[in-house]
């Protein structure tokens, strides 16, 4: 199975993962591949100039755009959101406009088209992970899910989950659920996008901000001693199991995506560290008051039985391939870091 001559829907294939799984989909010789992105939090330097892509710039509650999606289409992948938990906490309402009801609208839209194989929908994994500093196990798709929730982010994930499983249930909409450990890896461009209301617009996941920062020099800000955990995957291993999840996953399932090593935060800022050879020591900080979901790493064992799905990417060898294609890709960092100068004068100094 594979996306040989097949018209797939990419929501969201702009962004850091998007991009990545667009390019490994047209590795397959698709006959088209719609993206659709705001870039909200994305940059057209991530879209492939090829003759199956067609990218639609607007966002996914547009009714044209709606309108406008092939009725003869294969497969769709949901990957837009409202980027990161500490955005929607500055933001709740642009959290809900940007993950609910772009869900909601898409998935209305799609239960009509009767030629989709797979919709798949990516979930976050740090909505199920037990709030814990006392020691992680490996958090199942099974895993309980509380009604008590660190930012909206974590909500409208969920809320994303829930209806997906309604359109399955009602509507046999074939509703995959891909849940996401921490993605790494090239393509993760800081700033990227417009500005969303904190310096998160610029700082994003922890490995690009602080592969940036130890490039230049500065001392990593490690909190709380170091002692939170990830669960870390490459982003080509993430496009390889999102693309598993759509040839080969079962409608109404989830399926973690992850590498099942947990790796800690201080860990991750040595291994940078080496990887660039920033000699600055790490600098301890406190922790984040609004972060209790400290210690997780997935439980794979589904999506290796399932979809025959592993990640290959070992995590130091990622961290030296993020490296080279951050250090490669600098100028167009900077450019879209120094957008917003004048909500984050600090990365002046990195020009």
């Amino acid at each position: 199975m594979s996306f040989e001559g097949k018209n797939v829907l990419v929501v969201g294939g702009a962004g850091f993962v998007g991009s990545n799984l667009v390019k490994k989909i047209l590795e397959q010789d698709p006959r088209k591949l719609t993206i659709v992105d705001n870039f909200l939090s994305a940059d057209p330097a991530n879209v492939p100039d090829h003759k199956a892509v067609h990218l639609v710039s607007d966002t996914i509650t547009n009714d044209r755009v709606l309108h406008g999606i092939d009725d003869d289409l294969d497969y769709a992948f949901h990957l837009a959101c409202y980027h990161g938990n500490q955005s929607s906490i500055a933001d709740p309402i642009a959290d809900h406009d940007n993950n609910n009801i772009t869900s909601l609208k898409l998935f209305e839209r799609l239960k009509d088209i009767k030629s989709l194989k797979k919709v798949v929908y990516a979930a976050a994994g740090c909505a199920v992970a037990a709030k814990t500093f006392d020691g992680a196990s490996a958090t199942s798709e099974d895993a309980p899910v509380s009604l008590y929730h660190d930012s909206p982010y974590s909500i409208s994930k969920l809320v994303g989950e829930m209806y997906g499983n309604y359109y399955w249930a009602r509507h046999e909409m074939p509703f995959v659920k891909a849940r996401f450990q921490n993605v790494y890896g090239p393509g993760e461009i800081l700033g990227a996008g417009r500005w969303r209301g904190t310096v998160n617009t610029v700082w994003r996941n922890v490995t690009p901000t602080f592969v940036w920062r130890a490039m230049h020099g500065d001392a990593l800000p490690v909190e709380n001693g170091g002692i939170a955990t990830r669960d870390f995957i490459f982003v080509e291993d993430m496009a390889r199991g999102l693309m598993a999840c759509a040839l080969k996953g079962d409608p109404g399932e989830i399926y973690n995506l992850g590498s099942g090593v947990e790796i800690t935060i201080r860990e991750l800022a040595e291994r940078i560290n080496a990887a660039t050879g920033n000699a600055t020591p790490i600098a301890l900080t406190p922790a984040r008051d609004w972060d209790r979901s400290g210690q997780r790493f997935a439980d794979i064992s589904k999506s290796l039985e399932k979809l025959g799905f592993k990640a290959a990417v070992d995590h130091a060898d990622g961290i030296k391939r993020t490296v080279e294609w951050t250090q490669a890709n600098k100028d167009t960092i900077l450019r879209c870091m120094l957008q917003h100068k004048h909500f984050v004068p600090e990365v002046t100094r990195f020009v």
